[in-house]
């Protein structure tokens, strides 16, 4: 492929972030993700070159760092972020590898608990639940679900949780 991938360190992050094409963020523990980010001082350079028109391509972690706070992750507290706030790009959450599966014998909260409670904490922010296999594409000012399975949008707030199927290829330009 005719492309250059460039890794980014702490010795070289910064500059290599001013000047990419495109940022790609992939997966990991996502609060160690946005430690390492304010740690670096990243956040303003990532966000000012998205908004300039550099692409963004995230998965997992690097998904989660879209929306406002990082609340919605699955990842286990393994580092104190110097704040929960993420990029703010979109203006609602994205919970990663959503699934809602409650194995037998399992008497913890369910994916849905969660995420419900979530809501009822930060009334009016939305959620987008993408299952594996999907993902959102923010093109033209068009955000489209793309992917295999239908995603789950969480809306409401501590009266009512409203719980909304997502099909493939929905517009969700209503979401910006």
């Amino acid at each position: 492929m005719p492309y250059t991938i460039t890794t980014v360190t702490p010795e070289n992050a910064a500059e290599t972030i001013a000047k990419a094409a495109v940022i790609m963020v992939g997966g990991g523990n996502t609060f160690k993700l946005l430690h390492d980010i304010y740690y670096l001082k990243l956040l303003d350079i990532i966000r000012d070159s998205i908004n300039k028109g550099v692409p963004y391509i995230g998965w997992s972690a690097g998904s989660n760092i879209l929306g406002p706070t990082i609340g919605t992750t699955n990842d286990m507290p393994v580092i104190e972020p110097k704040s929960f706030n993420a990029l703010g790009l979109l203006p609602f959450q994205i919970n990663p590898h959503y699934s809602n599966v409650k194995p037998a014998g399992h008497n913890g909260e369910t994916r849905d608990e969660r995420l419900e409670e979530f809501i009822k904490l930060n009334p009016g922010l939305p959620i987008v639940g993408l299952p594996e296999s999907t993902g959102l594409m923010l093109a033209n000012g068009r955000l489209q679900m793309i992917g295999d399975l239908p995603a789950v949008l969480f809306t409401g707030d501590e009266n009512e949780i409203i719980k909304k199927e997502i099909s493939v290829n929905e517009d969700l330009t209503f979401l910006l």
